[in-house]
């Protein structure tokens, strides 16, 4: 199962009752966040989860608002005495912005890797899940992601006894590895079915709509997209700055076919972007005007 929260849902500037653009996931032990804009570190404490167990941290892009809390947060991690390494993901010039940030937290008891975004569409598999950054539309270099978990066939048990594989062996198998014994060599597909639907989440800010952002959120399950404007009267200004309204949203979300959309990143002057969404819902109708520390527990079908 893979834990999802959108832990802020605000743009340019965070307010009394909404956090900047920050999500979270949690999967098999590790945990992955998406831009970490000022007050982050609050968010996942209101939220009750644990910085310990972040290894993954992605930038859609280099605005403050999705970056400036980067620097404490690394800061916490210190002083929880981490150790183990810190991954971050971005666009080009990642390393550089980064080490200027951390003028202010330059000695750190974990070494940082950085994995630098170089093409338009890249994928990095990693703790068990595959992420993908595609490129989209804003006036500075940005980035979408999706997250994807393969889910294996099923294992069939006839099929184990038949080859004669001692059944200490078959959990290695069910994992996808080769098993080598007395001169035998046993694989995953001789005892596992067709591969069976897995998971996938797609999460873009700050951007106009794309092809881009079309191809890579199809048939998701969650689809987290920027709705910085609910007003129609804001489409000139939605076209200008390169972001999106609800409803640019909402015609991504059906032409994608994704099964949710949890629409974030508001402008400041939308303070009640739930006013909108009825009308939203008629172009997409499974679309939620997403709060902060909007949840969901993605599992597997039966």
């Amino acid at each position: 199962m893979l834990d999802v929260c959108l832990l802020g849902t605000g743009g340019m500037m965070p307010l009394p009752y909404r956090w900047l653009t920050a999500l979270m996931t949690r999967f098999n032990g590790s945990s992955l966040l998406i831009d970490c804009g000022e007050g982050t570190q609050v968010a996942i404490k209101e939220k009750g989860w644990s910085f310990k167990p972040i290894d993954v941290i992605c930038f859609t892009h280099y605005h403050g608002d999705h970056i400036s809390g980067l620097p404490g947060l690394l800061l916490t991690m210190g002083n929880a005495d981490r150790k183990e390494p810190l991954t971050l993901i971005g666009p080009k010039g990642l390393e550089r912005v980064v080490n200027a940030l951390r003028i202010i937290a330059p000695e750190l008891p974990f070494p940082i890797i950085y994995k630098e975004i170089t093409e338009p569409e890249q994928t990095f598999e990693m703790n068990g899940y595959r992420l993908k950054a595609f490129r989209v539309n804003h006036n500075v270099l940005c980035y979408g992601y999706t997250m994807e978990i393969d889910r294996a066939g099923k294992f069939d048990v006839a099929r184990a006894e038949a080859h004669e594989i001692p059944k200490q062996y078959w959990r290695f198998l069910q994992k996808g590895e080769t098993v080598e014994l007395e001169g035998k060599v046993f694989t995953p597909d001789m005892v596992l079915g067709a591969p069976r639907k897995g998971l996938k989440l797609t999460y873009t800010t700050d951007t106009r709509p794309t092809k881009s952002i079309l191809e890579n959120a199809k048939d998701s399950d969650l689809f987290i997209c920027e709705g910085m404007y609910g007003d129609k009267d804001k489409q000139g200004k939605a076209v200008e700055y390169k972001h999106m309204t609800f409803y640019e949203a909402a015609e991504l979300a059906k032409k994608a076919e994704v099964k949710e959309m949890w629409l974030t990143h508001y402008s400041p002057s939308l303070a009640y972007p739930e006013e909108y969404i009825e009308e939203v819902r008629k172009i997409f109708p499974c679309t939620v005007a997403a709060k902060d520390k909007r949840t969901k527990e993605l599992g597997f079908e039966d």
